[in-house]
């Protein structure tokens, strides 16, 4: 069975997508951790359409890419230009990369309509732009766009392009479903056909149009494409590219088709999270292998056979793409989810205690919790159960006051008196809002006696009305996420009072956080 192909074009189309914009340094790192993963082919951009690519490849050739090509896209010439005179195959040259990606029509629509040029003129400008690249020893990829659609309308057409590219000694030619209309078993079915009478290499390139993109490209290596492209996260314009942190597994642990080393594989998890980071979006959590939900498990019964054996409810190990199994706690929860989650933080909880968690969740659950994006006031419900667990602080009480003053406009002030390690500490503080001073109060109750409060911050406040009819009296739910130490961790407080629901959440993230980070102990 021929080897499969990994190329990635985050760097070009995922930069499509119109939520992205990347600068030259955040590319480069992109494409450092591309590398290191495993990818064969990186396309970095296309040089000759602005500065900020044509840096780019200035850069990127002082950067160890290991076993990875980079490969600079742009497109046959124009059809009025010899190759010597077209500014876009000269800013390709330019770039020094080792692979050359040009795209050029394949439908005899688009030929028409697009290029206003003839049939011959294109296959012109495709034999042309291929063959000035191989005499400069680049290698070739053919990328031949709409290529699906042209097919349909006009397949000996569209398998002209195909022969021009490869007679001109293109190395690849990547069939492109580029309006993302097609079907997978359209898409098997015309490239088991290319395969028949085309010799050269084949790969595909597919976009998400329908949500079939994943599946277009997996159908295409069925029919005997051996070159899957596509972007991390699936990023791209329109819906996007297909995803290939989903193509990877697939194609590796459901196809047999092994395409990175069994080690990176298992580093896709974090790829998928780093890239979502340095592009400045939210990690999607349920998308399929890599998301956080992928392998969580919330309903009692599945995690009642889990904790039997973990095949029961899940496709594959986690762990094989550097993800983790988690159990959600809910009200539709049952024993099993309290102790699989009580035993991934080493504590053993008997049936009986378990039972207790369980119905005491369940009420805080009617009475407006959550926990299944709380994890961390979970967590604390847990470890309250420890006998030798001593709460790192209490509340003794709390006045929280807002006005609008004259010479200062709006004022927020609280106080809070807590007993820490024996000791009540009273503090007073002011905010730009009622939970902003709650907060600070706190705080500064606190970090006298544990400083490592100082390096965790809020990221996130969310608030939610649970009961809307009620109006102003409604049940209020506060979702506080903070980050420090390496660790993201959110909590949960519900009220009719919002400030109070506020101190719930905010006095167990704290606490969690003294759980949780090094050096919590109390000065003396």
């Amino acid at each position: 069975m021929k080897p499969v192909f990994l190329y990635d074009t985050t760097l070009r189309d995922g930069t499509q997508r119109e939520d992205i914009s990347l600068s030259v340094d955040d590319k480069l790192v992109i494409a450092k951790r591309l590398a290191d993963f495993g990818f064969h082919y990186i396309e970095g951009g296309w040089p000759g359409s602005n500065p900020k690519d044509a840096e780019f490849f200035a850069r990127a050739k002082k950067m160890d890419m290991g076993q990875a090509k980079l490969a600079a896209f742009g497109r046959t010439r124009q059809k009025n230009l010899q190759c010597e005179q077209d500014s876009n195959l000269q800013a390709l040259l330019d770039a020094g990369t080792p692979v050359v990606t040009m795209v050029g029509k394949s439908s005899d629509y688009h030929v028409k309509l697009v290029l206003s040029a003839t049939l011959d003129e294109n296959l012109a400008m495709i034999r042309d732009s291929v063959a000035y690249m191989k005499s400069h020893g680049r290698e070739v990829m053919f990328d031949a766009e709409h290529f699906f659609d042209g097919f349909i309308a006009n397949p000996d057409y569209a398998l002209a392009t195909l022969r021009a590219a490869s007679e001109a000694g293109a190395d690849w030619l990547v069939l492109c479903e580029t309006n993302g209309g097609k079907l997978p078993w359209e898409v098997e079915e015309i490239v088991r056909e290319v395969s028949k009478q085309i010799s050269t290499p084949l790969g595909v390139h597919c976009h998400n149009d329908t949500g079939c993109g994943i599946a277009n490209s997996l159908a295409a290596v069925r029919g005997g494409c051996t070159q899957v492209q596509g972007t991390i996260n699936g990023y791209g314009e329109r819906v996007g590219n297909a995803n290939l942190t989903t193509i990877i597994p697939n194609l590796q642990l459901k196809m047999n088709r092994p395409v990175v080393t069994p080690e990176q594989l298992r580093e896709l998890t974090s790829l998928a999270q780093f890239v979502a980071e340095v592009v400045n979006l939210k990690h999607y959590n349920h998308a399929p292998y890599i998301g956080q939900s992928a392998f969580a498990h919330k309903g009692g019964i599945h995690v009642a056979a889990m904790l039997k054996a973990a095949d029961t409810y899940q496709h594959i190990d986690p762990q094989l793409v550097g993800n983790q199994m988690r159990s959600v706690v809910s009200e539709l929860s049952g024993r099993g989810n309290i102790q699989f989650q009580a035993k991934t933080m080493g504590i053993e909880l008997g049936n009986e205690d378990a039972q207790r968690v369980l119905n005491h969740i369940k009420h805080l659950e009617h009475e407006g919790f959550t926990f299944e994006a709380a994890e961390a006031s979970m967590e604390l419900l847990l470890h309250r159960l420890r006998t030798d667990y001593v709460k790192p602080f209490e509340l003794i009480d709390y006045f929280v006051m807002t006005e609008r003053r004259q010479s200062r406009g709006l004022l927020s002030e609280a106080t809070v008196k807590v007993r820490v390690n024996g000791e009540a500490k009273f503090v007073a503080a002011e905010g730009n809002g009622p939970v902003n001073a709650l907060s600070s109060a706190l705080r500064c109750a606190l970090e006298g006696m544990y400083p490592v409060l100082k390096t965790v911050r809020l990221i996130d406040y969310k608030v939610r009305i649970l009961d809307s009819a009620n109006g102003t009296s409604a049940l209020t739910r506060v979702l506080i996420t903070f980050q420090g130490g390496g660790h993201v961790w959110t909590t949960v407080g519900a009220s009719t009072n919002i400030i109070d629901a506020s101190w719930l959440a905010l006095s167990d993230s704290l606490e969690y956080a003294l759980v949780k980070l090094p050096e919590q102990a109390p000065l003396s």
